[in-house]
């Protein structure tokens, strides 16, 4: 084999650079010239710093829901190399946590991070993008805002409130609630006091009990002092932070009423358009990433504390007889009957999720149903 001499290999090697960049200056002064002066990417000014305001419905800090708002502001910061910062703020800390749709809306905020049936009396129709009583799991929810037109309908519902909203992360199937007394037919539910907000909470009405809608940091003083007889809140995760299996001797299941709830970021619409196309991707981005590890970060840890209050506490796990969830569901069909037949918004969403919903559990019977039911 020849010796290669390092001063020919140097010398060719610059020629074979000159060369190249000759070609693609070339190339790139044709392809220049084939494209319209619209077209071309906007500049990127890398020296301009926005600085933005999150305002959340959970308490400050509040594990993976009050995390997972803090991360996406992270890692949008990341990703944005500093272009962008996010200061979070939990309920109460800048608003009121049921108030953070009208600060993001009229622009006190820029973001805002909760579930979007705390919004029903604005928009019945955004009940349907967190959670509907017997229907969809965090995996089908996802199918169906990502593949199945959900997240159209959802944009179009907000767009009159100037806001744009994405899916931020789930909670998979939620427990079925606490309980200091056993619930053996439908008629235990009349009279009854529950924290449930949504659509779940008008089939309690149904059923004959009423429903209290409350921000998460005072359910377990409300439980404690009476104010309510009975809440669900998520999972055992959060159930055991907050101490609900100190002051509750019943946990049911399942969560018929929330079967995949989806969490919510919206954004100020104007706010959001008046970014780089860059930073509008960076936070798609960084949402897209929140939502896949809030459902897993709710399973990890879901695993682990429900056989904690099984060890540490003489709660009583059970599930909801199969006559009282005959007869919610039932319930929940009238509920949905009355939505739908009142706002026309709310038919159009509901349509949409119902047709998905059959087209997709065809599928789900042949695969997850059968693996679970099959395979222990």
């Amino acid at each position: 084999m020849k010796k290669l001499n390092r001063r020919d290999f140097v010398k060719k090697a610059s020629l074979a650079a000159v060369g190249s960049a000759t070609l693609l200056t070339s190339c790139a002064k044709t392809d220049d010239a084939k494209k319209d002066n619209n077209s071309q990417s906007p500049a990127i000014n890398l020296n301009k710093t926005t600085e933005w305001k999150m305002v959340t419905t959970w308490p400050p800090g509040f594990p993976v829901l009050g995390e997972g708002a803090q991360m996406f502001a992270d890692w949008v910061e990341k990703m944005s190399a500093g272009r962008l910062k996010i200061k979070v703020y939990g309920g109460g800390e800048l608003v009121p946590p049921l108030e953070s749709f009208e600060a993001v809306q009229q622009g006190i905020a820029q973001i805002g991070h909760g579930a979007s049936y705390y919004w029903a009396g604005k928009m019945p129709a955004s009940q349907f993008f967190a959670a509907v009583p017997f229907g969809m799991n965090a995996q089908q929810m996802n199918a169906w805002i990502y593949s199945g037109g959900g997240q159209e309908l959802w944009e179009e519902t907000y767009a009159k409130f100037n806001l744009l909203p994405m899916a931020a992360g789930n909670t998979g199937v939620q427990m079925g609630g606490w309980f200091n007394r056993e619930i053996n037919s439908i008629s235990d539910f009349r009279g009854l006091k529950m924290r449930m907000p949504g659509l779940g909470g008008k089939v309690i009405e149904k059923a004959g009990g009423s429903a209290v809608v409350i921000a998460g940091g005072e359910i377990f003083t409300s439980l404690e002092r009476n104010v309510i007889d009975a809440t669900e809140w998520i999972g055992p995760y959060h159930d055991y932070t907050m101490g609900f299996h100190n002051i509750a001797s019943h946990y049911y299941y399942p969560g018929w009423h929330e079967p995949g709830t989806i969490l919510e970021i919206f954004f100020n619409k104007g706010a959001f358009q008046g970014l780089s196309d860059d930073l509008q991707e960076i936070c798609k981005t960084a949402a897209a990433r929140s939502n896949v590890w809030m459902l897993a970060e709710f399973d990890a840890k879901n695993s682990i504390y429900l056989q904690k209050i099984r060890n540490e506490s003489n709660v009583k796990i059970q599930p909801y007889p199969t006559d009282v969830l005959a007869e919610l569901r039932k319930h929940a069909e009238e509920v949905l009957k009355d939505v739908t037949e009142s706002d026309a918004q709310s038919k159009k969403v509901y349509d949409s999720f119902s047709k998905f919903k059959k087209q997709i559990s065809s599928w789900s019977e042949l695969t997850e149903q059968a693996y679970y039911e099959n395979i222990k």
